[in-house]
Order: structure tokens, then sequence, then C-alpha cells
């Protein structure tokens, strides 16, 4: 797999990255609220963690579109940094968690050296990215006060939101932009297209 990052493939990236951190922001807003209506009942802290694989989810659709190592690590970062631009509070520790996230993203993939773009392994770059960013929240959160059963309940939900919102949703996603040929000279692109020109033969 060539390793040299072409013009089109830079500009995806960045249209996907931009896209997703203006995503990020309004799932900000559905987090809020969502810890607002769980808050009576004790479980505000669940209110982001449902939906938390959405931040990942840039990651995951870039990786597997384009398929070049990086891709998983850049996009997020990007992304962290389109959400600062938009007015997110969190300032430079956004770009931080954008650069862990992507980072943990990242591994699954490396770990195959770039190879292998299964649903598994998307779902595992979700699951990797919740757990590293769970460990940066117990300090940058303050996380690390909550009591130790409400921590692996919350982590459980990040990891399953991880391996559904940005995992498999993500290639959902991705897949059915391929579907409509504008991914035709991108990785994901070439791949359906030879897999319909076997079958078809």
């Amino acid at each position: 797999m060539a390793k040299t990052w072409k013009l089109k493939e830079i500009v995806l990236m960045s249209v996907l990255s931009v896209v997703c951190g203006v995503v990020y922001m309004m799932f900000s807003l559905l987090g809020q609220g969502m810890r607002n209506i769980l808050l009576p009942f004790g479980l505000a802290p669940f209110g982001f963690e449902i939906i938390f694989g959405i931040w990942f989810i840039v990651s995951i659709i870039t990786a597997y579109i384009i398929r070049k190592p990086g891709a998983a690590l850049i996009s997020e970062v990007v992304a962290a940094g389109v959400e600062i631009l938009a007015g997110a509070p969190g300032g430079a520790s956004t770009l931080l968690t954008g650069l862990i996230q992507g980072a943990a993203a990242e591994v699954p993939f490396a770990l195959t050296k770039w190879h292998d773009y299964r649903l598994r392994i998307l779902m595992l770059a979700g699951m990797s990215a919740a757990v590293f960013s769970f460990i940066w929240n117990l300090y940058s959160s303050g996380y690390i006060a909550l009591s130790l059963w409400l921590l692996v309940s919350m982590l459980v939900v990040r990891l399953i939101s991880g391996a559904l919102l940005a995992g498999m949703l993500g290639k959902w996603v991705s897949d059915s932009l391929a579907k409509t040929g504008v991914l035709s000279g991108y990785a994901l692109g070439k791949e359906l297209k030879k897999k319909r020109e076997n079958g078809a033969a």
C-alpha cells in the first residue's frame, strides 16, 4: 500500500474533519441535554458516555476510506481544531483530547500494518479510542473522584458507544458514500468496485 498522500486524499480528510468538527459541537449540546435529563436519577455522567463514540467517528471514516498511516490521527486532531475555532470552551485541552483519541484509534490499524479494515478492526479502533480517552478524562475531567462502580459502568458504556457509533456507524456512513460513486478514486471506492467486478465475473 502506497504511503504517500495524494492531494485529493488530503482535501477529503480536511473536509471530513471540518464536517465532523461541527457535528461534535452539535453533539456537545445533545450530551449536555442528556445530562440534564439524567441528573434527577443520579445518572448525569452517562449523558455524554452514551454518545461518546461520535467523537471518534472521523478517525474511523477517514482511515477506512483513505487507508493511509496517520489518517485516523490527523483527522481527529484537525476536527478538534475545528471545534476550537467554532468556540469549544476546552481550548488547548480539546486539541490534546483529539490527539489522544486519534492516536488511540490509529493503534489497531497500525497493528495490522494498515492492511485490515474489516468491521471488527473498525470497531476495535473505536473501542481503543474509548479506553484511552477515558483514561485521559480520569484526570482532565475529574472522573478519578467518582466511585469505582460508576467508573466501570461509564467505561463499559463508552466502549459500546465507541464500537457502535464510531466503528459500526462509521463503516455504514463510508460504505453509503462509496455506493454513490463519490469515493471511486479512493481506496475504499476501488475496493468496492473490485468486489462488484469479481461478483459480476
